[in-house]
């Protein structure tokens, strides 16, 4: 028997599931990395390391290792140690160095012919102090393999890690060279985003005389296939020209002989389109633009608008259980959370009904933004991953004609909004955003706002004289209390109110009221608020229970006939276990209104 007929067949193999052959290197590498690492491992242990076929994956840090033995008996010795004489053994020790540089799939494969073959599958991630065994018996293609290693979790925690990462590195570059403003840096990005999606560009723009006119053109390319009305892609269009002729784009990067653009395109190639293209699920493009925009300075006045957190987005979804057949209408979407967390589960629901999911896709989405650069920043989202086909509108959401087109084409069902605060001109207090958008709703639907707690108060006139319109029509079916520093680091004490549209308000009717203060996030120096102990799901799968079983619990909830005059919130309603308190309680509260006396 043979090695050599083993190493043969097993290259068939490899051949048969669409491998190509220059990709396949035998006992050395023309790659200098791994050649170098197989060099000095073979000094270090006097052995020769030479695995019988090397495959390192296009574009990746991927490498496949194969060892091949002539008999079956030959594959694999009790210990896993007998590294000289069996196929298993000597797959497993490659790792030991090659995984400091890459992510290994160790193949073990002993056979002569087809009647007798066995085997062995290993995974080895970078930086990981061992190997996980693989359970399928056969050897798979490089995008089986590939996709093995994506959904590892401790492989997809560490590249959406090294994701966040950079994108505080790219805001850093963008701020420092580019010289753009705030509100034009997420433009910026997903300009270069778009574009890059393009094959004529993106296989070309290296050699491109003029980059920016290059990339405006691309962009138009894609602009133009996205499956929106005309009018709105000549918006998306203007709203991106101020990049076109962006003086400091063109100027030469200080470090080499390159323009900035060319540099940060560079960067972004190289660091965010692998991910995204990997990772086709909706949370990394929400998790870098989370990331990227923290660091702008758009958290300095309205970023509690822009970036609800998406835990709260996706706790409307399960308040309004929002299935299949929902219709849900976003009046202020600014970066569209709220109707991303809608999809999700909708299509998620669907289970793979590509008819369906079309459906929901193209009819069940309704959302409306007035600012220009926020509606073109969420269609560049949708061109970039989603394909979405919803119904976007840019107008002013208290329009006439929209609310017309919205109630009589759309009928929505489930309705969220994070209204602007404090705005002060007519028809802009938040508690006015909720009656309007209350009124674009089907009968007997769920509406849900998340908005300051002193729309929940009394203490404004004007506010009480809303509150009094909208239980003449609607009714109020319960107010969440949230964490004082759910939006942190801006300081936004809020509520979550969830209503019933187009029903008057029965005085006799019992609200719930949830005292939901401890989601038991955490503050962390780079991450902001994270579920940091994993205990999130369980409080508010508690807080669901609560709430749909309308139960009362001390600490937690109460329930209360309640009118325009009276208080909207927990606190106004709880009952309190005065058997929990301790004299220790009472000193510690002391303790803190003096500290906060010699503070002020």
């Amino acid at each position: 028997m043979s090695e050599r007929i083993t190493e043969n067949l097993t290259k068939k193999i490899f051949f048969s599931k669409w491998y190509i052959e220059n990709t396949i290197e035998e006992q050395k590498s023309q790659n200098p990395i791994i050649d170098k690492l197989l060099k000095w491992w073979s000094k270090k242990w006097n052995w020769k390391a030479k695995p019988e076929f090397i495959i390192k994956f296009p574009n990746s840090d991927t490498l496949i290792v194969v060892e091949c033995k002539a008999f079956l008996d030959w594959h694999e010795s009790k210990d896993r140690k007998q590294y000289a004489d069996y196929a298993v053994d000597w797959a497993l020790l490659y790792w030991t160095k090659l995984a400091k540089s890459f992510n290994i799939i160790a193949i073990a494969v002993s056979w002569q012919n087809d009647k007798e073959l066995k085997i062995s599958n290993f995974l080895f991630l970078k930086w990981e102090s061992t190997y996980r065994e693989l359970e399928s018996k056969k050897i798979l293609s490089s995008k089986e393999y590939e996709n093995i290693i994506l959904k590892d979790p401790n492989q997809e925690k560490k590249a959406k890690s090294e994701l966040l990462k950079f994108s505080r590195e790219l805001h850093n570059n963008i701020r420092d060279y580019a010289k753009l403003s705030e509100s034009e840096k997420p433009l910026f990005v997903s300009w270069i985003l778009i574009a890059l999606k393009d094959s004529e560009f993106k296989n070309s723009y290296q050699y491109a005389w003029n980059l920016q006119k290059s990339l405006f053109q691309s962009i138009i390319r894609q602009i133009d296939i996205f499956d929106i009305p005309w009018e709105k892609k000549e918006l998306m269009k203007q709203t991106y020209r101020f990049l076109e002729n962006h003086p400091s784009l063109s100027k030469l990067y200080a470090k080499s002989n390159e323009t900035v653009l060319k540099i940060l395109v560079d960067q972004i190639s190289i660091n965010i389109v692998p991910f995204f293209d990997s990772y086709n699920e909706y949370d990394v493009i929400w998790s870098f633009y989370w990331e990227f925009l923290r660091y702008t300075g758009w958290d300095k006045q309205w970023l509690w608008i822009v970036l609800t957190p998406k835990h709260i987005t996706e706790l409307f979804v399960e308040l309004a259980q929002v299935n299949i057949n929902s219709r849900v209408l976003d009046p202020c979407a600014w970066t569209w959370w709220f109707l991303i967390s809608a999809m999700k589960k909708m299509i998620d629901d669907a289970k793979w009904d590509f008819d369906l999911i079309e459906r929901i896709k193209k009819e069940q989405l309704i959302w409306i933004e007035q600012n220009p650069n926020m509606y073109t920043l969420a269609c560049s989202n949708m061109i970039l991953r989603w394909d979405w086909k919803a119904n976007i509108y840019q107008w002013d959401c208290f329009e006439p004609k929209i609310v017309s087109e919205i109630k009589e084409k759309h009928k929505p069902t489930v309705g969220f909004i994070n209204p602007p605060y404090s705005q002060k001109g007519e028809w802009q207090s938040e508690m006015e955003f909720v009656e309007h958008m209350l009124d674009m709703l089907e009968k007997n639907w769920t509406w849900i706002a998340i908005v300051p707690m002193s729309c929940a108060l009394t203490s404004n006139k004007k506010n009480n004289e809303v509150k009094s319109r909208i239980l003449q029509k609607h009714t109020l079916e319960a107010v969440f209390s949230m964490p004082a520093e759910l939006f942190y680091p801006v300081w936004v004490v809020t509520c979550i109110m969830v209503f019933t549209a187009k029903l008057p308000h029965n005085n006799f009717k019992e609200s719930f009221f949830g005292y939901f203060k401890d989601d038991w996030f955490e503050k962390t120096k780079n991450d902001w608020r994270i579920d940091k102990k994993k205990l999130y799901d369980d409080i508010k799968n508690k807080w669901l229970k609560l709430f749909f079983n309308r139960k009362e619990e001390i600490w937690l909830s109460s329930l209360k006939p309640i009118d325009w005059n009276d208080e909207w919130c927990a606190e106004a309603y709880m009952e309190t276990d005065y058997s929990e308190l301790s004299e220790n309680d009472f000193l510690e509260e002391i303790k803190k209104i003096v500290a906060y006396k010699i503070r002020k």
